[in-house]
């Protein structure tokens, strides 16, 4: 096999306990890289369309990817594959830590697991051996003391694991797993799909080398991204993620029109204001912060540990909220509290809850309640206003435990609409999910990819967007006329990252066509820009056609109006913006071969990238 991979990607059937080994070809890996590209190849060929999303025979994969736990910086990423049940749609979502390295060292790319168990069990792999183990006992565990009893269990403090909370148990649709405690693939429902297979865990130890084609190459490839990260033209960037994570923005965010505010209906300078915006910037935070940490073979260390001993919520030791969270928290519901966004944060981690979705569920309650859609007796006696963060603690609880309101609300603001009946008017939502922290209004690109990436609203798949909230210099943002091919070329590129292993915030300071170098050191392959370009297209084709198949075409995935500026704002950077999205979609589908009615991709595209199968599908026995 090939440098990068270990061959051997391993099936556990929860039904009857079966457990297999197979093959990871080299042609499957040049083919779909790994990550969410290999996810998206088997899944297709082997789970049915229309499956029931909680169902036995919906398909949970792990997949890592030919730099996940090597030496190239970056490596730390693994991905979470499987039917959404939110949306039922494709589904993926990215994770670092160490959970995806340490899969790699016990001696597989990937597990797939497929049905669904009578009894709470967890799958423990050690050095290429696997089985499944009863885990009654850790049935109504957090997954901070998951993991800790799952170490005194197996004897080992350096065991990794991928657990649910009581969130994911109940099938909350917004939880999801949690990895090393505070990494989580957190969007889509994961944590429900664990939770309807009565997995409550995966733990992982390996000693295995993880074989690499050019390790010196690799070694001068970091050194200059070490330089790139110090002097290149977003060192200023990966600087302030190093010193104050993901959060170091979040400030700045919340009043140039970034990050939504007031449940999408806000502008930061006038209904939040600068004093609140320094209140939930990490800086702020970080008064808290006991000791800095790293995901596996990461230069930048964006993460911090917290210790809070005294207050209203002295949750002891306890993670950094990230960018999305303090946002979702604090600029969406316009709470400036940060211990209220700090215990809201420490709440989703422990009970395995997606913290995007979580603080925008609370945000839209929040304006149906100010608004008297919903009253105090439906929110179980909290009183729900804007700003205040003791009642954003006490419905994220509410929500955790699936108590009171919490039992409808933790399926998600969509879901607690059709439940109710009532508050439709208010959501935020593209086919069931929470649009993410990033305004399209300020980043046009985002417009595309919270519609129309095969998982809707994600921030991190590439794209204008990305480029735009970055501030690169590609020209006017709101000039539509070169969309199209920029929006392609950067989501290729983005595409083969995630799929490769690698983490975005290393992946920003690559010098020009490092990303390239690193595959070609890692695996030996020749992989120059036109084979990125492919195989970009190749895995973005795969996960679309997974969508196809189960029916749904574009006209299924809409935007929110109050997210693309109909009607505009009237004060504040984002005033009078309104945005074309139709066209942005119509320009990134027309470079794609992409029909807008059906969605479907040209017979001749995908014949071009090797999709003979999908092009069957979709066409028959067509000459």
């Amino acid at each position: 096999m090939t440098g990068g991979y270990m061959g051997k990607m391993l099936f556990v059937n929860l039904s009857n306990g079966k457990i297999e080994e197979k093959e990871l070809t080299e042609e499957m890996a040049r083919t779909f890289i790994g990550g969410y590209g290999i996810g998206a190849k088997v899944l297709y060929d082997m789970m049915d369309p229309g499956v029931d999303p909680l169902g036995p025979d919906n398909i949970l994969g792990f997949i890592t990817g030919p730099a996940t736990g090597t030496s190239a910086f970056g490596g730390s990423r693994y991905t979470l594959v499987h039917k959404s049940p939110v949306g039922g749609t494709w589904n993926d979502a990215n994770s670092g830590g160490f959970f995806g390295p340490e899969l790699k060292k016990a001696g597989y790319d990937a597990v797939f697991v497929t049905g669904a168990s009578s009894k709470p069990v967890y799958l423990w792999i050690n050095d290429g051996k696997a089985e499944i183990r009863d885990a009654s006992h850790l049935w109504g565990k957090d997954t901070k003391d998951t993991w800790s009893a799952l170490m005194s269990e197996l004897n080992d403090k350096k065991v990794r694991v991928v657990a649910i909370g009581p969130a994911g148990e109940k099938m909350a649709l917004m939880s999801c797993p949690i990895n090393d405690g505070h990494r989580a693939p957190g969007r889509g429902g994961g944590g429900a799909v664990m939770g309807s297979k009565k997995l409550k865990a995966i733990a992982v130890r390996g000693s295995r080398e993880i074989p690499v084609a050019d390790p010196e190459r690799i070694k001068d490839l970091n050194r200059k991204l070490r330089i790139s990260m110090k002097s290149g033209p977003l060192s200023a960037l990966v600087t302030a993620v190093s010193e104050m994570g993901t959060g170091a923005g979040t400030g700045d965010s919340a009043l140039s029109g970034d990050s939504p505010v007031k449940n999408w209906g806000g502008v930061g300078l006038l209904d939040f204001g600068e004093e609140a915006a320094k209140k939930i910037a990490s800086a702020e935070g970080d008064k808290y912060k006991s000791k800095k940490y790293a995901c596996f073979g990461c230069p930048v260390g964006c993460g911090a540990h917290y210790e809070v001993k005294s207050g209203r919520w002295p949750v002891g030791e306890t993670d950094r909220p990230e960018y999305e969270t303090a946002a979702a928290f604090g600029t969406m519901t316009l709470t400036s509290d940060i211990d209220a966004i700090i215990k809201a944060n420490d709440i989703c981690n422990r009970y395995g809850l997606d913290t995007i979705s979580t603080g925008c569920t609370v945000a839209w309650a929040m304006e149906c309640y100010e608004e008297g859609v919903l009253s105090k007796k439906d929110l179980d006696g909290v009183e729900l206003k804007w700003g205040n963060g003791e009642a954003v603690v006490a419905i994220t609880e509410k929500i955790a435990k699936m108590e009171g309101c919490g039992a409808v609300l933790a399926h998600g603001s969509e879901a607690a609409a059709r439940k109710w009946g009532k508050g439709a008017e208010f959501l935020q939502t593209v086919r069931g999910i929470e649009l993410p922290m990033h305004d399209p209004r300020h980043a046009p690109g985002y417009a595309r990819t919270y519609q129309f990436d095969p998982t809707p609203a994600r921030h991190v798949k590439g794209g204008l967007g990305m480029a735009h909230a970055a501030g690169a210099p590609i020209g006017d943002k709101h000039d539509y006329k070169t969309t199209g091919f920029l929006d392609v070329l950067l989501t290729t590129i983005q595409e083969v990252q995630n799929c490769a292993g690698f983490c975005l915030f290393v992946g920003v300071a690559f010098p020009d066509g490092a990303q390239n170098d690193y595959i070609e050191a890692i695996t030996g392959w020749t992989f120059k820009s036109q084979h990125s370009l492919i195989t970009g297209l190749r895995i973005l084709n795969m996960r679309h056609a997974f969508n196809i198949r189960e029916g749904l075409k574009p006209a299924d995935f809409v935007l929110p109006k109050r997210a693309v500026g109909h009607p505009p704002l009237s004060k504040g950077p984002l005033a009078n913006v309104k945005l074309d999205s139709d066209r942005l979609a119509r320009n990134f589908f027309n470079f794609l071969g992409w029909d807008m009615s059906t969605g479907k991709p040209t017979l001749g595209s995908l014949r071009k990238l090797g999709l003979e199968e999908v092009a069957k599908d979709m066409y028959g026995d067509v000459v």
